[in-house]
């Protein structure tokens, strides 16, 4: 039998009791699967459901064949050994004991000579030169995914469970699980807001408020569905704005018509023309005609009422999110930066910074590239003055802000709003409620404390500290801003960088948020 995922009447809570998934029905085939949503929508609840981690509150999950998951929650730094990902460090020990002689017949009987080679052509997969007795504390964060993502596949499940694989990787991570997912031949369903694996799909889940859709094709084809369907969802809204202004007339009429009818059965009572019995026999008809006219008027606006509120819902789920910056004035020949011979790091025996010199000028967007490790973050540190330089100058000479994946800018004790206020002490709370506001955190939002924020809702939260001030700071650093965000958010940073006209210093493995961007020139320290 083909292995198969499938999913029937499948709801779960949280543990406050909030729905997040409701009567879900789903199949998975042996296909790539995208799941795609905004944060905070339940993807990565999905796959724990999947897995078998949480157990639904109502509804099956059925799974046919095996499966297996990584998270990206999981990808820590344990202190362990390549080889105790994979499960295998007594089997490898006991090869180490053959070769030395110490082991016995039946030990060896068990042995599998096989396995130090297969362990290193599953991490080769992966893009990882290193051997199963590396020490993962002697790997980077990116290292050590990968090592995660090895692991997962030497056990060759018949469907991979993945939760931002891409995450934390720089470029040739980056590569190597996309040419994994690509010549992946079971089943995978994939949680992900990278736009390169998302193209690699055979199919797309969006999970909205709304529920589950399926749209065939990857996310290229996806975009366009999406847009058709935003479309399609406009014109039925304004469809319904109009049935319910003509309801809401006729009803209006309805009623006047009513009352001029009551009006002048009462004139006539008064006047008498009329035996009593005849006028309260057309009086009774009268009513009830009137009555049912008012009520049938009524039932229709109550219904177009409906028909508008449905439409809004679904525009409000396509609806991409929009965050306004404001300008900063910033003039074209301004120095921003300026670097000269700058050396540093954390290790002052091995700088990772060497004699770098570097002059930002006017609304320039530069670049900061290299593979893991190379010193990307270490020169925005610099900078920003978090670290000191050994040798040469660093001369910043307009105010500045700092975005990046984990959002470090906010104080998750403080409201939102507070935390406005704070960076941006000139502004009363009207004022913080209505730049707050330009970035999607509208009403309650803005008083929510940041420490309940989700990694995406973080991020903006920080974009939306940093540059909702008037004016905003002309200088804005971004490093990694898109890792946490989901597609909506990063796709409303696109367009909100588009509109921004500061300069921007970036590092980012996101080749498609770097393409929006628009650099003027890259600086590549693997060089």
């Amino acid at each position: 039998m083909p292995a198969s995922v499938s999913l029937s009447g499948l709801s779960w809570s949280t543990p406050d009791n909030a729905p997040l998934h409701t009567d879900l029905n789903l199949t998975f085939g042996p296909e790539r699967t995208g799941i795609v949503g905004r944060n905070g929508i339940g993807k990565s609840t999905l796959l724990r459901l999947i897995s078998g981690e949480l157990s639904p509150a109502s509804g099956q999950v059925r799974v046919t064949g095996s499966v297996a998951m990584v998270r990206q929650e999981a990808m820590k730094q344990p202190d362990d050994r390549i080889a105790d990902l994979f499960g295998m460090r007594s089997a490898l020990e006991l090869l180490d004991r053959a070769e030395a002689g110490l082991a016995d017949a039946d030990e060896l009987a068990d042995a599998d000579w096989t396995l130090p080679a297969r362990i290193e052509g599953a991490l080769l997969r992966c893009g990882l030169s290193v051997g199963p007795q590396t020490l993962l504390a002697t790997l980077s964060g990116g290292q050590r995914s990968r090592a995660a993502l090895a692991a997962l596949i030497f056990a060759e499940p018949d469907f991979l469970l993945l939760d931002e694989p891409t995450n934390n990787l720089d470029r040739d991570g980056r590569k190597a699980v996309i040419d994994l997912i690509r010549g992946w031949a079971g089943g995978a369903i994939i949680a992900s807001h990278d736009r390169e694996i998302l193209e690699e799909m055979d199919s797309i889940v969006e999970l909205t408020s709304l529920g589950a859709a399926r749209y065939g094709g990857n996310y290229s084809d996806f975009r366009e569905r999406k847009a058709t369907e935003m479309d399609a969802a406009a014109h039925d809204l304004a469809h319904a704005q109009k049935t319910r202004a003509d309801a809401a007339r006729r009803a209006q009429q309805a009623s006047e018509r009513k009352a001029r009818k009551d009006g002048a059965g009462h004139r006539a009572r008064e006047r008498g023309d009329q035996p009593k019995i005849l006028m309260d026999a057309a009086k009774g008809r009268a009513e009830a005609s009137g009555g049912a006219g008012v009520r049938l008027h009524d039932a229709r606006l109550a219904a177009a009422d409906k028909a508008v509120s449905s439409a809004c819902e679904k525009i409000e789920s396509l609806q991409p999110l929009r965050m306004d910056i404001p300008p900063t004035g910033l003039a074209t020949g301004k120095t921003v930066l300026r670097l000269e011979k700058v050396t540093g790091g954390y290790d002052p025996d091995h700088p990772l910074i060497r004699d770098l010199s570097l002059t930002v000028t006017g609304p320039e967007r530069i670049v900061i590239s290299g593979p893991n490790g190379s010193g990307k973050t270490t020169i925005l540190k610099i900078i920003t003055g978090q670290i000191v330089p050994q040798s040469g100058r660093v001369a910043l000479a307009v105010p500045f802000s700092v975005l990046d994946q984990h959002g470090h800018l906010i104080d998750p004790a403080l409201s939102l709003r507070d935390n406005f206020r704070r960076l941006n002490p000139l502004a009363d709370p009207h004022t913080a409620h209505a730049a707050l506001a330009r970035f999607g955190f509208r009403a309650a939002d803005a008083l929510r404390y940041a420490g309940e924020f989700s990694g995406g809702e973080r991020v903006r939260a920080g974009l939306a500290c940093a540059l909702g001030g008037t004016p905003p700071p002309p200088l804005l650093i971004l490093d990694e801003p898109t890792n946490h965000l989901d597609l909506d958010g990063i796709a409303a940073l696109e367009a909100a960088l588009a509109a921004y006209d500061g300069a921007i210093l970036a590092i980012s493995h996101d080749t498609a948020f770097l393409e929006s961007l628009a650099p003027d020139r890259t600086i590549d320290l693997g060089a």
